[in-house]
């Protein structure tokens, strides 16, 4: 790699360790680095997916105590089952798509991401609406279980906007307080980002040179977030994430059919 690609993919990993701890989005930062430094896009993928894979541990073991009061045999059990199957069939399905495939795909993917995040907030409201008059759920039923398989699957094929998916899945199947909700999405992300990693890393697909680089921007750049968080406006770096997912989905659109 040349010093511009590292310079890039350092900045790339910054920005999006920061925009994580600040408001989400990282992913718009740092997988578009990977993809400019000349990295094939099924690499890139992998690799922004194993480069996030400690954040998410991280996260998942700060929260553990909010759902240990939940039904292990009949509830979580199940719905970490279907994380950890989803994560590894998102993950294969990916190695198994060729470069100029997924290269196709990288629009749409960040299409829906982008219309994730930009309507992130109605989604919250509307979690928060069905969560006040939901009851707390004992057992996981079929669809939540197959919804759960559904989201698991795409966060392990490519990850952008799977937390509001998962946020919306979980409020459907029951759950009435926020925190919770927040607490199973940072556990069952931290199952579909670990099995989709590792099957990254089997199979030879992540980029360790920029895999390296990356987790030192990441790193750094959520340390930075973390002591920003409560400096900077949220709603400013929210309306920056959606002008650049935008920017980024008509970019690729155009790289792609023009």
């Amino acid at each position: 790699m040349e010093l511009w690609h590292i310079l890039l993919i350092l900045v790339g990993g910054f920005a999006a360790g920061a925009m994580n701890a600040l408001a989400g989005g990282g992913t718009f930062f740092s997988f578009p680095a990977l993809l400019l430094a000349g990295i094939p896009p099924v690499s890139a993928n992998a690799t922004n997916a194993v480069a996030l894979w400690p954040a998410s541990l991280s996260t998942a073991l700060a929260l553990r105590r909010e759902v240990r009061h939940l039904n292990w045999r009949h509830y979580l059990l199940p719905l970490c089952l279907a994380a950890l199957i989803g994560g590894l069939i998102g993950g294969v399905a990916l190695l198994l798509t060729t470069d100029q495939t997924f290269f196709v795909l990288i629009p749409w993917l960040l299409l829906l991401a982008t219309l994730l995040f930009s309507f992130s907030r109605i989604i919250a409201r509307w979690v928060e609406h069905i969560s006040q008059r939901s009851g707390a759920p004992e057992r996981l039923s079929p669809l939540a279980f197959c919804a759960q398989t559904g989201v698991s699957l795409y966060g392990g094929f490519f990850g952008a906007g799977m937390g509001i998916m998962m946020i919306a899945s979980l409020a459907i199947a029951g759950h009435t307080r926020l925190l919770e909700i927040n607490a199973l999405k940072s556990l069952l992300s931290s199952l579909i980002y670990s099995v989709a990693a590792i099957t990254f890393m089997l199979a030879g697909a992540v980029h360790w040179p920029a895999l390296l680089i990356m987790l030192v921007g990441t790193l750094s750049g959520g340390y930075a977030g973390g002591l920003f968080a409560r400096r900077l406006p949220d709603i400013w770096l929210r309306r920056l994430i959606i002008v650049i997912g935008w920017g980024l989905t008509g970019v690729y659109f155009h790289q792609v059919y023009a």
